[in-house]
């Protein structure tokens, strides 16, 4: 069985970092895993991404009701 992973959110969009919250607009060619907050300097991710989806649902898990 062939399994193909999606690539890419096209080129709209936003980062978004995990740490402090800052949003940024997403830069067509570069991923958003090679983005550093502004703010902060850490690590960002694509804003819908597999990897938010997975936060936001461990993220609701520990607050009882995914709100911060």
């Amino acid at each position: 069985m062939t399994v193909f992973h999606k690539r890419g959110g096209g080129p709209s969009g936003y980062c978004i970092c995990l740490k402090c919250g800052a949003k940024v607009h997403h830069q067509a060619g570069t991923p958003c895993m090679k983005t550093k907050c502004p703010r902060c300097g850490a690590t960002m991710i694509r804003e819908g991404s597999d990897h938010h989806q997975a936060f936001l649902d461990k993220d609701k898990k520990k607050t009882g009701d995914g709100k911060r």
